[in-house]
């Protein structure tokens, strides 16, 4: 059987730069070579695109950029052509494309822009859609069609960049009571993101979200712990194993999401099969209401009481050796090499 050109893009102009080589270097050993060839599409920080020839080891040591191993490269626009345009020593070379895998976290990796070139390109997208993307990374869209679909959000208030409109801010945290969580609107991995016990400390932490987005959220706490799900599929959708986030203190930030430094991750989560059940229905729900496919991390609250509330979908969960979405599908039984397979033969078949 012929194998299947998978193009694996990684990097880009994003906070999560380095997340994103760290996923690529972890996709890239686990993709089973006798079925697919790995076409690797690096971008570096400010935007230069490059078909990259050498070790994989390089991407995740971020010496990958060098004239040994790199070569200029574009994503043909012409549906017809479908593939990766290498610019080298003055000619043109096509490289055939079956299939693309971005696992570009942050802006401009999950935000629906890489995923417009790719299905502009016509080549089977390896992932959340552009509508999907855009909206899961979008905080105040995504929580009011989470909503409507029945499942209960945090309180939360939008602010422009013209952030001085104390009272609103002030009116908001006096309702909600503190503890608040400030967040950008359109961000990924806790980047810019404050838990604030006071008003002394709010303003600085809306200052430091503008500063990843030009609106900031500002969110009421919700007791309980973080659950998730790992769902892959179309129409016909497989559930991994919930797992738990559990905290020593602070919240679940950068650091701890790469390090768990003082946190630890669960997996299963330590919930009776009852609420399990119910968890993974209502990530069904929410992956279903936000028009996502082939693979997302739906992220939800378990309140004291039992109650299921929704925190957000990551369309590009991370791929590293700590990332959940992998873990939970392992706990489910299924093994990365086969996570993969299955979501390369999904975007085929779509």
């Amino acid at each position: 059987m012929k194998k299947l050109n998978v193009a694996i893009f990684f990097g880009g102009c994003s906070s999560e730069y380095h997340v994103s080589l760290e996923s690529a270097e972890a996709v890239i050993g686990s993709l089973n070579t006798e079925l697919y060839q790995p076409v690797l599409v690096g971008i570096s920080k400010t935007g230069e695109w490059y078909c990259f020839r050498g070790e994989p080891e390089k991407i995740g040591k971020d010496c990958w950029l060098n004239e040994e191993d790199c070569v200029p490269a574009v994503l043909s626009p012409n549906s017809h052509g479908r593939g990766l345009l290498l610019l080298e020593k003055g000619e043109v070379k096509l490289v055939p494309v079956d299939a693309a895998l971005s696992v570009m976290h942050g802006k401009f990796g999950e935000d629906g822009t890489i995923q417009g070139m790719i299905e502009m390109a016509g080549i089977p997208l390896v992932g959340c859609g552009v509508l999907a993307s855009a909206l899961c990374m979008d905080k105040e869209r995504a929580h009011k069609l989470a909503q409507a679909a029945g499942v209960a959000v945090p309180e939360s208030i939008v602010l422009k960049e013209d952030f001085r409109k104390e009272k609103q801010a002030l009116a908001f945290c006096e309702k909600v009571g503190y503890p608040v969580f400030v967040k950008p609107l359109r961000a990924g991995s806790s980047f810019g993101i404050t838990k604030v016990t006071g008003e002394d400390k709010l303003w600085e932490a809306i200052a430091l979200a503008f500063q990843y987005d030009d609106q900031a959220v500002l969110e009421e706490c919700i007791p309980g712990f973080e659950v998730g799900c790992a769902v892959l599929g179309c129409d016909d959708l497989t559930v991994g194993e919930v797992d738990e986030i559990q905290l020593s203190q602070g919240f679940f930030d950068f650091t701890e999401k790469y390090s768990l430094k003082t946190s630890s991750i669960h997996v299963p989560a330590r919930v009776q099969p009852e609420v399990s059940a119910h968890i993974k229905e209502t990530a069904k729900t929410l992956y279903q209401a936000l028009g996502c496919s082939v693979f997302a991390r739906v992220d939800m609250f378990l309140t004291p009481e039992g109650n299921i509330v929704f925190n957000e979908i990551n369309t590009i969960p991370g791929f590293t050796e700590h990332s959940r979405y992998p873990g939970m599908m392992k706990a489910a039984g299924v093994e990365f090499p086969e996570l993969l397979d299955r979501m390369i033969r999904l975007a085929v078949a779509k």
